[in-house]
């Protein structure tokens, strides 16, 4: 997937300015540009005047190369908007950048002589991805049908035509990205398309019951399903947690996307959001009321760390100073937090379904919270669903799992 971005009307920008104040935003614009695209493991292989060329999947392969390239252009557009209206405050500036993308098939590698050599991409993917850009309005992301289909469900997409672009055979229908939708992952983006009818998998799905009988009955199971990619892992998962609610049963989900190997703790603090019935929706405020009368109820004792664990989730009262304790202290205090409240939620006497669906993409901070969490549902009324590829290989905490699991394979 190939992404571009550039200013427009930089040229009666920058007769606006002298050369260095033209420079200074220039140079925080590209500041912008390269961390939001790094941040998805974009590489940016050109910098024009007033622009950039950047590539998802090459030099680094991605099975999600589009998705990486829609999240960084979300972040791009919603940054950018910000540094113009800060322009628009301070120096009357009418700033504005555009964002294009297209994905398929391109040539990489270096090109050039010996006196300069360049990485970059050659075909006509980049071609259409430029042009696509030089469509698109001043603060919006457009995508070509190409990446559309390959993002379907994960994004917010409206179709704004299908313009006539120059050395394409026909037209090719455009859309613009609005916005990142619900779906966190690939299954959750595939119900949104239609799934196909589930067929099969009953053995696999009467191991999940026993296991499920056996957590009813207070001895809390771990399971693992593990196989290549492709195979049906999520979907074997999300059959069987819809039954569980199905019949009644509280099942709380948390699932790791490719990129959020980046993005610390993102699978956790879902799951944690989800066990103290925290959502999209709630303030702070509110945040912080409902987890505090959730641990008050299940053990009155936890109540002595909620202020680091409001700081963990990012939910901090302002109105108390942050916490000064020593990071490896406070690291030890969240571990037995919520070692303790996840064991006095399996202590509840309600049996609880917790999923936690592509493990081999997980953060590593998440790991070490999810090896305790396996550790102190082992008695009690729950059940922790885990799927994973064989690759998952986590140093010295796949063992502290995998010795819990039994494997559907």
């Amino acid at each position: 997937t190939v992404l571009f971005a550039d200013v427009t009307g930089s040229m009666e920008l920058a007769g606006q300015l002298d050369a260095e104040d033209w420079h200074g935003i220039l140079d925080r614009f590209f500041g912008i540009l390269t961390e939001g695209v790094h941040r998805f493991e974009g590489t940016i292989n050109q910098y024009t005047g007033d622009g950039m060329m950047a590539l998802f999947g090459a030099p680094i392969a991605h099975e999600d190369h589009a998705q990486r390239a829609c999240y960084a252009a979300i972040i791009l557009r919603d940054e950018l908007r910000q540094f113009a209206d800060r322009l628009r405050d301070e120096r009357g500036l009418n700033f504005g950048v555009r964002l294009g993308i297209n994905s398929g098939d391109v040539v990489v590698g270096k090109i050039g002589d010996d006196l300069r050599m360049d990485y970059t991409a050659q075909g006509q993917t980049v071609g259409i991805a430029q042009r696509i850009e030089s469509l698109a309005e001043a603060g919006r992301v457009y995508v070509s049908e190409a990446t559309a289909n390959l993002v379907s469900g994960f994004f917010e997409l409206r179709s704004v035509g299908h313009p006539n672009i120059r050395g394409v055979d026909g037209s090719v229908e455009v859309f613009e990205l609005e916005g990142a939708s619900a779906a966190v992952s690939r299954i959750e983006a595939a119900e949104v398309r239609g799934l196909t009818h589930f067929v099969g998998r009953d053995q696999e799905m009467q191991m999940l019951d026993v296991a499920l009988a056996r957590a009813e009955d207070g001895f809390g199971q771990v399971v693992g399903v593990v196989g290549d990619p492709g195979l049906g892992k999520s979907r074997l998962c999300l059959e069987f947690v819809k039954r569980c609610r199905a019949n009644g049963l509280v099942v709380h989900e948390a699932h790791c996307p490719a990129h959020g190997r980046n993005v610390p703790y993102l699978p956790i603090l879902a799951l944690f959001r989800s066990f103290c019935g925290v959502t999209r929706q709630d303030s702070d405020a509110a945040a912080r009321e409902k987890i505090t009368n959730l641990m008050q109820r299940l053990d009155p004792d936890l109540g002595e760390a909620l202020p680091v664990f409001f700081e963990f989730m990012g939910i901090g009262d302002p109105d108390t100073p942050p916490s000064t304790m020593d990071p490896d202290v406070r690291q030890r205090v969240l571990f037995d937090l919520i070692h303790r409240f996840t064991r006095a939620r399996a202590d509840s006497g309600e049996t609880v379904v917790v999923m936690i669906d592509d493990l081999h993409w997980i953060d590593p901070g998440s790991d070490l919270y999810v090896a305790r969490i396996v550790e102190a549902v082992e008695s009690g009324r729950v059940l922790l669903l885990l799927n994973f590829r064989p690759e998952y290989t986590a140093p010295g905490r796949r063992k502290a799992i995998t010795s819990s699991c039994r494997s559907c394979r």
